[in-house]
């Protein structure tokens, strides 16, 4: 079958453009008293409290009041999300640059299994925007919070593709998870697997 000529790319957000230091983010919880929730983050840990908060089935305040419920710690909501955004760091230059450059080429959407602390905080402070704004560099954005479907279920992968109305076939999805980019490529995806968090910068070029 002959490769068709590619369109779209869809990335991930963290790991992929926002990085990931799950040690700082460690001794922030542990620092304000949340050790049992730092465990969680050092067992990369995402079912039950994590993943409802992914999900949209909790909000902020909800997800706070459980970390002190689990912890028995006082700490404040401001506290918490600022000890769990203490696992983001910034777009470096290049990415950005880089993004700018794709966006001339390609449509270009973000999908990304995250939560309202974490994106108000990587919209805020490291793309500098609201959600309209980032459309500067992103058509779309699939926030897992907003639409209730998280990655790897097949279902997300599907309702991009029909939202976006993207062929998959032509289509380069980047992620830092292999078993993400699996379930990407059942749907027809093309994909990329970003191990160092760099990588893909390069093999986007190839295309």
């Amino acid at each position: 079958m002959e490769k068709k000529e590619i369109k779209n790319i869809v990335f991930d957000l963290g790991g992929v453009l926002v990085g990931l230091d799950s040690q700082r983010c460690i001794r922030a919880f542990e620092e304000i008293g949340c050790g049992k929730v730092a465990g969680y983050v050092r067992d990369h840990r995402v079912e039950d409290l994590f993943l409802e908060q992914e999900l949209g089935r909790i909000s902020t305040r909800q997800f706070c009041d459980e970390v002190r419920r689990i912890c028995c710690c006082a700490a404040s909501d401001e506290q918490i999300s600022w000890a769990w955004n203490e696992l983001l760091s910034p777009v470096s230059d290049e990415k950005f640059a880089l993004l700018e450059s794709l966006s001339g080429k390609y449509r270009l959407f973000l999908l990304s299994n995250t939560n309202d602390i974490h994106w108000q905080k990587s919209a805020t402070d490291f793309f500098h925007c609201d959600d309209v704004k980032c459309r500067k560099y992103f058509e779309q954005l699939f926030l897992s919070y907003e639409i209730h479907l998280a990655k790897p279920q097949r279902e997300i992968f599907e309702y991009v593709r029909d939202t976006a109305g993207i062929v998959p076939e032509e289509t380069v999805f980047i992620d830092d998870s292999l078993t993400n980019c699996m379930s990407a490529a059942a749907v027809g995806y093309v994909t990329i697997h970003e191990t160092s968090g760099t990588d893909w910068m390069k093999e986007i070029l190839k295309l």
